[in-house]
């Protein structure tokens, strides 16, 4: 009896957490305040238009294209450098930036900018459910939904490994190569943006020495082709420029041969105008004399205005020079925010699925019979710099990022047989 008493006690006891839990997670919501609306990791494309009134069209920039929001909740623009996100929304975003840039550049009004969300942050779901892993974030999505894109809760299968274990492993090597090659193109980037002349890559421990070998050479291609690119291009202009300058002198040494001819044509035709005047010349002489001076003038102003359109051309040839630079710059700035945004998504996809894997395996080859489950819920958010955890329910709305763990709480079945008494006799009955 002592013994059955003892296993009533123990279902009440589970019977009454499990309970608790149920009505904890259904009546609970997280105590956040709202999220910002471009969370770190979002993705978002940025458009920036100029109204030109000379062609009576807007004219898109240059500056424009797709950005993550870093996980200082920042992005960095070209020209402007780096603008904090924080609690700003699209509209107050575009407005922040086209202000920076009316400020930059000293425009008059400032350009048309507006920023849209190509992608949000993915939730993940762990846990006590069919299929965990990475999903797709959409606003207006509950715990429920992400239940249901998960496959639902566990349900009982029969006992051993689960077979999809080994597509778990395979899946994390993929995600280590791909961390290889990211950190390698991170550090051809870096490379590049410090115009250093070789790339330092840093060792990683227990990988693949092949692997990384081969990644390593690759990336050292690329990187001595695009700086063979920039090369050239600069190796060009800078010869246009100085073809030019010899173009100029040589223009300026026939202006000067032009302005000789016309002194000397004047002297002549000052001379012959006085003999005209005295009768000793004839007209048609001075007549002669008038058309060359003529035309040596206006082959003089042909060199100056030569001249001119030479000095534009270097001076626009200067500019595409320095703009070489600048817009690599800021072409390699834009890669390598992307690409460290993609590293991060790869480390926290790996801890989501090695704690996965873990779960599972530690989970495998329980003999002992399970009854019934009270459901739980809990979402772990990032906020204000902090990771926190809390009980929620399967109406309650998801933000960017979010993990949602479910755990069901096992309890006993309410059909065990109960204990047989046993056949040995009391001490009681013993001294009857």
């Amino acid at each position: 009896m002592r013994a059955s008493c003892r296993i009533c006690s123990i279902f009440l006891r589970n019977f009454s957490l499990a309970a608790a839990l149920t009505i904890v997670g259904a009546v609970s919501t997280p105590a956040w305040a709202d999220a910002p609306e471009l969370a770190p990791r979002t993705k978002i494309r940025l458009t920036i238009m100029q109204w030109m009134p000379t062609k009576g069209e807007y004219v898109p920039w240059a500056l424009g294209g797709e950005f993550v929001v870093s996980e200082a909740g920042a992005i960095s623009v070209p020209v402007i450098g780096t603008v904090t996100v924080g609690n700003l929304d699209k509209a107050q975003l575009a407005a922040e930036i086209a202000k920076r840039l009316q400020a930059k550049i000293g425009l008059v009004e400032a350009p048309e900018t507006t920023v849209e969300i190509v992608e949000y942050p993915p939730v993940y779901v762990v846990g006590d459910v069919t299929t965990p892993g990475e999903y797709k974030f959409r606003p207006g999505l509950t715990v429920l939904q992400a239940l249901a894109m998960s496959g639902g809760e566990l349900r009982e299968t029969s006992s051993g490994p689960p077979q999809d274990n080994i597509t778990l492993i395979g899946e994390l090597r993929g995600i280590d190569n791909a961390q290889l090659r990211s950190n390698a193109r991170i550090a051809r980037l870096q490379a590049e943006m410090s115009g250093a002349e070789e790339i330092a890559f840093a060792q990683p421990l227990n990988a693949d020495t092949a692997l990384v070998a081969a990644i390593q050479n690759q990336e050292r291609i690329i990187f001595s082709t695009r700086a063979n690119v920039v090369a050239r291009q600069s190796k060009s202009l800078s010869e246009l420029r100085d073809l030019l300058n010899q173009e100029i002198r040589v223009l300026e040494e026939k202006v000067k041969a032009a302005e000789a001819s016309i002194e000397t044509v004047e002297r002549e035709l000052k001379g012959v105008k006085t003999l005209v005047e005295r009768g000793v010349a004839v007209a048609s002489r001075q007549s002669d004399l008038e058309r060359a001076l003529a035309n040596d003038r206006a082959n003089r102003l042909d060199f100056v205005t030569a001249i001119m359109r030479a000095r534009q051309n270097i001076s626009e040839t200067t500019r595409n020079l320095e703009g070489l630079y600048d817009n690599r710059q800021a072409e390699i700035a834009s890669e390598l925010q992307s690409e460290q945004a993609t590293l991060e998504q790869l480390k926290l996809k790996r801890a989501t699925m090695e704690r996965l894997l873990f779960d599972r395996l530690s989970s495998t080859g329980d003999p002992e019979p399970r009854g019934g489950a009270a459901t739980s819920f809990a979402i772990i958010r990032r906020g204000d710099g902090k990771i926190g955890e809390v009980p929620a329910s399967e109406t309650t709305a998801l933000m960017p990022g979010d993990v949602v763990k479910v755990v069901a709480r096992r309890m006993p079945r309410m059909s065990e047989p109960p204990l047989t008494r046993s056949m040995d006799p009391q001490p009681g009955q013993a001294s009857q």
